[in-house]
C-alpha cells in the first residue's frame, strides 16, 4: 500500500498528535531563527484550530542561549550546557508564547528530567497535568530540563523524549520535524540515487544501519529519530518524519491525498502503557542472566521469571528497581521490576521455588519478576 492509502485510514482517528521539532529545524550557527519559531506556531495553530489536541516537544534551548553567551559552538561540558540552557530556554519560551499569540493559542512550559517519567508516581503527575492543559485547550511546550539534567538523568535526545511523551499522552500520532525529508534507503549525502522510503511498516537491522550519525546543533541523528518511532510503534502509535525546513510540511502530513516524509507503522500487538514505562522510560539498575527455558517461557509463553531459571546476577540493585534480562549468549530481550535485591538473588539463583524461604528466611514473592512487570525488548 501506498502512504496515501495508509494515511487516509490514519488520519480519521487522528486527535491527538505530538510535534517534536529539533534544533537543526530552528537554529543557524548564529543562534534560533525567529521566523522558524513563527511558520511552526502557524502550522501548528491552523492544526489546534481545527479542534486536534496539540503537544509541541522542542529542542532548541542549548542553541537558543549560545549567542546570549558569545558562544559560537555547543558547549561540550556540562556546566557549559547547563548555563546555555538557562540563558536558553527562558528566551525560547518567550518567542513560543508571542508567536502562538499571534493566533490567540495558549502555550505552557513543561520542562521534564529522566527521574521527573523514571518513577511512577511522577509519571502519572505529567500524565494529569498535560492531559488537564490539553483539556483547557493549550499547547504544551515540552523540553529537557538541560538546567538540571546531568548524564545519569538525561534522556539522551529529544527524539527520546518526544516518544515517551506520545505515549504519555496516549498520542494517535507522533510528527518528527528534522532537516531531512525523511528516511532514505541510502544516504542521500553520498548516494544520488537514494530513494525516499513513503511506508515503514517494520523496522529491520537493515534500516538502522543505513541510517547516519548526528547533527551539529542537535544531539539526535536519524538512528534516534528510528527508536523514537520503534518506541511509539510499540504501543500502538504511528510515526512520521518529514522535513520541519518546508513551511507546507505539517498541511501535507494530514492532507490525505499527499505524501510527505516516511510514515512508521506501529506494531499489532502493543504494550500496555505500564509494560512500555519498565522498557523504554526506566534505566536498568543491573542484569539477570537466564538460561534457555527461562527465556524461551518469557518470550514464547508470557510467563514470569522464577529463581530456577536465573543464571547470573550482575549489578547492585534493589527490590522494586528494574533490570535487563539477558539470554544465555548475553542478548538483552526483557525488562522487568524485581521482587528481589541483587543480594538476595545470588544467594536463591538457581534454586528452587520451595527453597527461597528457607536460604533467605522470608519470602517476598514466588516470582522474580512478575509477568504484569516485565516487557519484552
Amino acid at each position: 500500500m501506498t502512504q496515501r492509502s495508509y494515511k487516509t485510514k490514519l488520519l480519521r482517528r487522528t486527535r491527538r498528535i505530538v510535534v517534536k521539532v529539533g534544533s537543526s529545524v530552528l537554529s543557524s550557527a548564529d543562534g534560533i531563527r525567529h521566523e522558524s519559531v513563527a511558520r511552526l506556531a502557524r502550522a501548528l495553530t491552523r492544526l489546534h484550530g481545527e479542534g486536534k489536541d496539540v503537544v509541541l516537544v522542542t529542542s532548541g534551548a542549548v542553541a537558543s542561549g549560545l549567542s546570549g553567551l558569545g558562544l559560537k559552538e555547543r558547549p561540550r561540558t556540562i556546566p557549559g550546557k547547563q548555563a546555555a540552557a538557562a540563558v536558553g530556554q527562558i528566551a525560547l519560551m518567550a518567542l513560543y508564547e508571542r508567536a502562538f499569540s499571534a493566533g490567540d493559542v495558549r502555550v505552557a512550559q513543561i520542562l521534564l528530567t529522566h527521574d521527573d517519567l523514571a518513577n511512577r508516581r511522577r509519571y502519572l503527575n505529567a500524565k494529569h497535568t498535560m492531559l488537564t492543559l490539553l483539556d483547557a485547550r493549550v499547547i504544551p511546550i515540552v523540553n529537557e530540563n538541560d538546567t538540571v539534567a546531568v548524564e545519569e538523568i538525561q534522556f539522551g535526545d529529544n527524539d527520546h523524549l518526544s516518544s515517551l511523551v506520545a505515549v504519555l499522552v496516549e498520542a494517535d500520532l507522533l510528527i518528527i520535524l528534522s532537516d531531512i525529508e525523511g528516511l532514505y534507503d541510502k544516504d542521500p549525502r553520498e548516494h544520488a540515487e537514494a530513494r525516499l522510503i513513503g511506508v515503514v511498516e517494520q523496522l529491520t537491522d537493515a534500516l538502522f544501519a543505513n541510517a547516519g550519525g548526528a547533527g551539529t546543533l542537535g544531539r539526535g541523528g536519524m538512528v534516534s529519530k528510528l527508536q523514537a518511532a520503534q518506541k511509539a510503534g510499540l504501543s500502538g502509535i504511528p510515526t512520521i518524519i518529514a522535513d520541519g525546513r518546508q513551511d507546507e510540511t505539517l498541511a501535507a502530513v494530514f492532507d490525505p491525498a499527499r505524501e510527505v516524509g516516511t510514515l512508521f507503522l506501529p506494531v499489532a500487538d502493543r504494550l500496555t502503557s505500564r509494560k512500555h514505562w519498565i522498557a523504554y522510560t526506566l534505566k536498568p539498575a543491573g542484569e539477570l542472566v537466564v538460561d534457555a527455558g527461562a527465556s524461551s517461557a518469557i518470550r514464547d509463553r508470557g510467563r514470569s521469571l522464577l529463581p530456577p531459571g536465573i543464571r547470573a546476577v550482575h549489578g547492585s540493585f534493589s527490590e522494586g528497581e528494574c533490570v535487563t534480562c539477558l539470554d544465555e549468549a548475553g542478548q538483552p530481550f526483557a525488562r522487568g521490576l524485581v521482587n528481589y535485591s541483587s543480594d538476595a538473588l545470588e544467594r536463591i539463583k538457581g534454586v528452587r521455588t520451595a527453597q527461597v524461604e528457607h536460604i533467605l528466611g522470608y519470602k517476598i514473592s514466588d516470582e522474580v519478576i512478575h509477568r504484569d512487570d516485565l516487557a519484552l525488548l
